[in-house]
């Protein structure tokens, strides 16, 4: 009899310890079970550029998403949603922002104020939140490089231009002074021909 008693007790704590751990594991989950991942944190961008602002998240529940972006201009809200829920976009960011399922939104023709730090939260229905941060960097196109390599470029293309008149040049004069020299030699062979018969 103690045997099989001895047996069910072992079962029973191994059943019960895997029971306990499962149950720790979702409590856990539950209450604080909003996790996210922001895999590209820097972001470089040239002046009317289209950028995505990447984040993954993962929540028990409905999740809300909200963006701002801040910068030495100040503070402002791009968009706040609700997983399958409504999209509420910022009147600044009307056209220029698309949300996406997992939590990222994507930036379009962004400009110089674009630049800054942009901060997303994202809040679990029991008020667990998960924060993230990326940075943006926006570079104006330099014209005054293009318009050099432009002026450049027709400098180059005026000397070569100059360059190919005057080789013409030369050799139309190079084929006048031949054909002069040609006259010249024939006129003289011409008159040597001429006295050698007056002699004769």
């Amino acid at each position: 009899l103690m045997r099989p008693l001895q047996g069910c007790r072992g079962r029973g704590v191994v059943v019960g310890t895997v029971t306990l751990c499962l149950a720790a594991g979702w409590a856990l989950q539950t209450p604080g079970g909003v996790s996210l991942l922001v895999p590209q944190p820097n972001i470089n961008a040239t002046v009317a550029q289209n950028i995505l602002l990447s984040v993954e998240y993962s929540c028990r529940g409905v999740a809300t998403i909200e963006w701002k972006h801040v910068s030495s201009w100040g503070t402002t809200s791009i968009v706040e949603w609700r997983s399958g829920n409504y999209v509420n976009i910022s009147t600044v960011y009307k056209d220029r922002v698309t949300a996406f399922e997992n939590g990222s939104i994507q930036l379009r023709n962004v400009g110089i104020r674009d630049a800054g730090y942009y901060f997303v939260t994202v809040t679990g229905e029991h008020g667990t939140n998960a924060y993230g941060t990326i940075i943006v960097n926006v570079y104006e196109i330099i014209y005054e490089d293009l318009h050099f390599v432009a002026v450049l470029f027709a400098f180059l293309a005026a000397v070569s231009a100059i360059l190919i008149c005057f080789m013409w040049l030369c050799n139309k004069s190079l084929h006048l002074f031949q054909k002069k020299a040609t006259h010249k030699l024939t006129a003289s062979t011409t008159e040597e021909i001429e006295l050698e018969t007056i002699e004769c």
